[in-house]
């Protein structure tokens, strides 16, 4: 009989795929893993199977794979796998887990196969490696096999092997590590780099409530070599870095960072929310392209870059070098903690250690987007003349307690002033004292204006003078008003206005302030956005939970 062609055996492993996962299905040892062809669909998967095998060499097979991290079901599983990372030419078990269908699924090229994009599909699955593997499989699956008849031998008893490291609970970042593979690395030196990696994720001792770490490659053009949520064990992060092939091309490590902003850190991929989120490059030599506008980039989002540099130039390809300041321009800091240079790739085992230290120092990452690093407080003061000067510093004094609490910088919180009567003052804006110390001393030295209450006005004269764009940093933006009476005119419509723009109010009244009023400014739920006391010495009480009201909201939108 004539071989059978490429598209007819297809065929057939599918089906002989589907009838094995009839018949495994409706048995009673579901953990044993289901052999599949490299077809196989996850929709054709009965709900019950969690754990396939698929058959070596799958990568000769056209297999359609739609989304990146998280597949439509429509596509095949066995494609999901090789393109996550998780199993390679010669196959092996994977975990299945569904999901919700999605609206949007993303194309990438991973591990030698291009997944495509698709608008919409009704479900989806995610993959990962199994935990145990008890059967093999040749590239013609077969159902599964029936025991040889003859006495049962005796299990004779092991000794248990020592259990993993548990995970490391104190140090919940998500890291993308970014792996230099331009050809001025060379194979040699990629494969040291990838141990190098995978003594790093043992030594973080990675784990699903602990740190977690993907890879993204370098070179001409980045690629995704597996996500955050792909692995969460050290040994299975060493086995994916021994599947990642090395690629070749120019050191374009700022290409590679500013992809990683845009396309790495998304939860669907397995970035968990209010963690820590970080960026190390590791460059042998030097970069190829520009750091400082994917660096910008990254800061603003709330990623700490970090920079390691294997075999720096020496003083004769120091002309070659773009940017000799490049790791200065590229790290979420310029205070040595984010750099770290490493003279050789065959003397970095001393290095690992330390740099899983800084990775951990969570104090330090001063990048990270948190309430106190990423919002942009706006104060709006009445100066009328029933405040009195007396009772209008022990407003200022609730305003500098509450700016003292958060990490005022350029690349952090900010913090700007109004005061208002029947007019409107612009004491100081967001872009102005950009320094801690400053800011504070700016606020106390604001002078008392007197005069009449129009509070309205000054909630609208907020809105288009101090909250601009080319004035603030990327973070949230937050007004609080404090007032000690009626205003002459309507806040409701100005308020409301102002919270469409996307600004969370609250409301401090003292002494006369009016409820209705307070309420009226305050964004919702009122209650824990609206403060009242009589007398101007009971506005320190209000200090943490203001801080803790803006932190509720940012931890609750991001």
């Amino acid at each position: 009989m004539s071989s059978l062609t490429m598209s007819a055996r297809f065929a057939v492993l599918h089906v002989l795929g589907i009838l094995s996962l009839t018949r495994s299905s409706s048995g009673s040892e579901l953990s044993v893993p289901v052999p599949i062809s490299c077809g196989t669909r996850a929709a054709d998967l009965p709900d019950s199977t969690q754990r396939v095998l698929c058959p070596a060499n799958c990568t000769l097979w056209k297999m359609s794979v739609f989304g990146s991290g998280v597949y439509a079901s429509v596509s095949s599983v066995c494609g999901a796998g090789v393109h996550s990372g998780i199993i390679g030419v010669s196959g092996g078990p994977l975990q299945i887990q569904r999901r919700q269908g999605r609206t949007n699924y993303l194309s990438s090229y991973a591990h030698g196969i291009q997944s495509q994009t698709l608008s919409r599909w009704s479900a989806s699955f995610t993959v990962a490696r199994a935990t145990s593997s008890p059967m093999e499989v040749s590239s013609q699956t077969s159902s599964t096999s029936i025991p040889a008849s003859g006495p049962v031998k005796k299990t004779v008893k092991k000794n248990l092997k020592k259990p993993p490291a548990a995970e490391n609970r104190d140090c919940q970042v998500d890291i993308a590590l970014l792996l230099d593979g331009s050809y001025h690395i060379g194979q040699r030196r990629f494969n040291l780099q990838k141990n190098f990696i995978g003594r790093l994720a043992a030594m973080l001792k990675v784990g699903p409530d602990g740190p977690r770490v993907g890879v993204v490659q370098a070179s001409e053009s980045p690629r995704t070599e597996f996500y955050l949520g792909n692995y969460s064990m050290p040994k299975d992060v060493s086995f994916a870095l021994k599947e990642v092939a090395y690629i070749g091309g120019n050191t374009n490590t700022g290409k590679a960072i500013l992809y990683t902003v845009r396309n790495f850190f998304n939860p669907e991929y397995g970035v968990r929310r209010g963690h820590p989120r970080i960026i190390v490059a590791f460059v042998d030599g030097w970069p190829s392209d520009n750091l400082e506008d994917a660096a910008v980039m990254a800061r603003e989002s709330g990623i700490n870059v970090f920079i390691v540099s294997v075999a720096k130039p020496i003083p004769e390809e120091m002309g070659l070098v773009r940017d000799q300041d490049y790791m200065k321009k590229a790290v979420c800091k310029d205070n040595g903690f984010f750099t770290m240079s490493i003279p050789s790739w065959f003397s970095t085992n001393k290095f690992v250690k330390p740099l899983a230290q800084k990775l951990c120092s969570l104090d330090q990452l001063l990048c990270s987007k948190t309430c106190y690093n990423s919002v942009n407080l706006g104060f709006l003061i009445d100066g009328s003349s029933s405040v009195g000067d007396a009772n209008f510093r022990l407003v200022l004094s609730l305003l500098s307690s509450i700016s003292r609490n958060f990490d005022i910088s350029d690349i952090g919180s900010r913090v700007g002033a109004i005061q208002f009567t029947y007019d409107q003052r612009l004491e100081f804006g967001f872009n102005e004292h950009t320094r801690k110390d400053d800011a504070l001393r700016a606020i106390q030295n604001i002078p008392y204006m007197s005069g009449g209450t129009a509070t309205g006005d000054a909630i609208t004269y907020a809105a288009e003078n101090l909250f601009q764009p080319r004035t603030m940093g990327m973070g949230k933006k937050y007004l609080i008003i404090v007032t000690d009476g009626q205003s002459y005119d309507d806040v409701r419509g100005p308020a409301i206005a102002a919270q469409r723009a996307g600004i969370t109010v609250f409301a401090v009244g003292v002494a006369w302030a009016p409820m209705e009023d307070l309420k009226a400014m305050a964004s919702e739920p009122k209650d824990s956005h609206t403060f009242f006391t009589r007398e101007f010495t009971g506005l320190e009480q209000f200090e943490q939970p203001i801080v803790r009201g803006i932190c509720r909201d940012f931890t609750e939108s991001n």
